[in-house]
């Protein structure tokens, strides 16, 4: 029996071990699950790929086409509160002694052109008897405005001064999230400000800001006086329009919001060309497409937006559009969306013919509109 062992011991020990090295290597062979785990080791930084310790090259190409505004406002209230008890005026009518007082408000704004063009923020001018630019260089000058768009919280100022820095423009529908983003602004008026950050996120809306809304969502601190200031690139070029912050202390917590350049360009060429910015309309109120009307109308799965409401003799109802229907899609896009499918009716010249593919008692029908031009709304108040 020793004999044996010593004879067949070494191989059966070897191919034991052997054995074992392969049921570990490959554990699915033997019908045993697999727990090897397998980690991507990153690539070792080249120094070109690292990113600047500095962007004061992107500062100085921005900030001195950001200005400070400055705005006044006569404003008329009672001498006493009382005086505006609707119960005291019910008595005593409405020539009670009132006193006028100035109210000041500040906020920042973007030379677009040498030819003094400049683009802000609605609510920051909003009411203002009195506009008042200071630039980065010293110089202050009056402003006269253009025209507003409240809808998108826009607004076009002019200013003549000779030798005004440009605002270089940057690609906001090529911005990525992760992207380094600086706003450049006045807050809280004690004077030009950058702060950095990056972008957190494209497209926001249903934010109940504006009427339109597709926002740049940054993390780079914005603070009251921002609004209507710059939201640059890590070279300095424009992305944004600084608009609105997410807060409930009045100060920066890390979500700021600006309109991008794209949709701000829009909106000022069309200002300076007809006053005013020029939407097409079809006259219509939609809802969502909930599970439960889409489960009733057997469109499980399938986007569309429900018609609410008709504006009467609007561009739908001449087009044949009854309450109801489900809109499908519009020219070809899904209209999975109501705010983004009303956009993108608002994009249309009026006058220009559109498509739409509408459900109606089970049976795909389609028609076609003639865009009409949205009414002017009402100014919205200062946010």
């Amino acid at each position: 029996m020793p004999k044996a062992l010593r004879l067949y011991g070494w191989p059966l020990a070897a191919g034991l071990l052997l054995a074992l090295l392969i049921i570990q290597q490959f554990p699915q062979w033997v019908g045993l699950p697999n727990n090897s785990v397998h980690l991507r080791q990153a690539p070792q930084y080249q120094p070109g790929m690292q990113g600047p310790v500095s962007y004061a090259d992107a500062v100085n190409n921005a900030a001195p086409a950001v200005a400070n505004l400055y705005t006044t406002k006569l404003v008329s209230k009672p001498v006493h509160p009382l005086f505006a008890d609707p119960l005291f005026r019910r008595f005593f009518g409405d020539n009670l002694p009132r006193q006028q007082r100035m109210e000041s408000s500040l906020g920042s704004a973007v030379i677009m052109s040498p030819e003094g063009y400049l683009l802000t923020n609605n609510h920051v001018i909003d009411g203002a008897d009195q506009i008042v630019v200071a630039l980065k260089d010293g110089r202050e000058t009056l402003a006269r405005v253009v025209g507003t768009d409240p809808e998108t919280d826009l607004a076009v100022l002019k200013i003549d001064l000779q030798d005004l820095p440009a605002m270089t423009l940057g690609r906001s529908e090529k911005i990525r999230i992760g992207d380094v983003a600086l706003a450049i602004g006045n807050p809280f008026g004690v004077g030009q400000t950058v702060t950095l950050g990056i972008i957190s996120a494209k497209g926001r809306n249903r934010l109940g800001l504006n009427t339109y809304e597709d926002f740049i969502q940054t993390d780079a601190a914005i603070n009251p006086g921002n609004s209507g200031g710059a939201l640059v690139d890590a070279y300095g070029s424009l992305i944004g329009i600084n608009t609105a912050i997410f807060s409930k202390s009045g100060g920066s917590q890390g979500i700021g919001f600006a309109i991008p350049t794209q949709l701000a360009m829009d909106v000022m060429q069309a200002i300076i060309e007809h006053g005013r910015v020029i939407r097409g309309w079809l006259g219509i109120e939609v809802q969502p497409l909930t599970p439960e009307l889409a489960e009733s109308f057997g469109l499980e799965g399938r986007p569309g937006i429900v018609v609410a409401g008709l504006y009467r003799d609007g561009p739908a109802q001449k087009a044949g559009l009854q309450l109801g229907d489900v809109i499908l899609t519009i020219d070809g896009e899904e209209a999975g969306d109501g705010r983004r499918s009303m956009n993108q009716v608002a994009r249309n010249k009026p006058g220009q013919q559109i498509a739409l593919e509408v459900l109606r008692n089970g049976e795909v029908i389609t028609l076609n509109a003639e865009v009409g031009a949205r009414p002017p709304s009402n100014p919205a108040s200062p946010q």
